[in-house]
């Protein structure tokens, strides 16, 4: 079965362009980032402790690599019963950082905040088809 979910395609102004997509977590919708280079999905630490005063949130002793360092020490988080479109992901992983960088930025550009980032541990389980020109991502179940 594939399902179908639509995508915002945000303009950062002559830096190229992020494809933003809604998920449900806590029965509270918030907007990723999809990103194909990011090897896991990742949330952001505040905005997860703020959206579920109960989040599972773990240290881990591995550094993340990517978002211009490799020295970010991280946690992981089990998140329970997410909804990207129609799919339920009923529990998985997620890294979690700090990403208020990135929602710092956004802000400036008057762009919505992102709970984080959806990565390649997601999009390759589900076997994504991203399609930019109908502004829609593909997954099969």
């Amino acid at each position: 079965m594939t399902i179908t979910v639509p995508l915002r395609i945000l303009d950062l102004t002559d830096d190229g362009f992020h494809p933003l997509i809604e998920v449900i977590i806590y029965n509270q919708a918030f907007i990723l980032v999809l990103d194909t280079g990011a090897s896991r999905t990742a949330f952001d630490l505040t905005m997860l402790s703020e959206a579920s005063d109960n989040a599972p949130i773990t240290s881990s002793y591995k550094l993340s690599t990517g978002l211009g360092t490799n020295t970010m020490t991280s946690s992981t988080a089990i998140i329970n019963n997410m909804y990207i479109g129609e799919l339920l992901i009923p529990e998985f992983e997620v890294a979690v950082l700090d990403l208020s960088a990135i929602n710092i930025a956004y802000r400036q550009l008057s762009h919505p905040e992102v709970l984080g980032v959806l990565g390649g541990d997601i999009l390759m389980r589900y076997k994504a088809v991203i399609d930019y020109g109908k502004k829609v991502m593909k997954l099969q179940v």
